[in-house]
């Protein structure tokens, strides 16, 4: 599969992988190659995927929207940071990007 991230100004990743995993308002879940045609909305988490060198990566998202079309997955997202350490993603997550949306809310 070919991952694609897309922020408003540039696309931040485009690359081959084998699996990914994400966050949706219903939980987690899994996207392996010949899984069927998919579309939902993301919540603001960890999104993992494994490159083709079998290495585990992980990439902290804001609200976005994850279309697979055949071989194509791509992610739309306001925000969106590349990080080897798991922990630091999440206290990011906590901190920056469910802050925004908590004052987004309020305006």
């Amino acid at each position: 599969m070919r991952l694609r991230v897309l922020l408003p100004e540039q696309i931040l990743l485009d690359t081959e992988v084998r699996k990914i995993t994400a966050e949706a308002e219903n939980g987690s879940f899994g996207l392996l190659p010949r899984h069927a045609d998919f579309v939902t909305a993301l919540v603001p988490g960890v999104l993992t995927f494994t490159p083709t060198d079998g290495r585990e990566e992980f990439l902290a998202v804001d609200e976005g929207i994850l279309v697979k079309n055949g071989a194509d997955v791509r992610v739309s997202t306001r925000n969106a940071v590349l990080g080897q350490e798991l922990g630091v993603l999440r206290q990011m997550i906590e901190e920056r990007f469910k802050k925004v949306n908590e004052f987004e809310k309020k305006s």
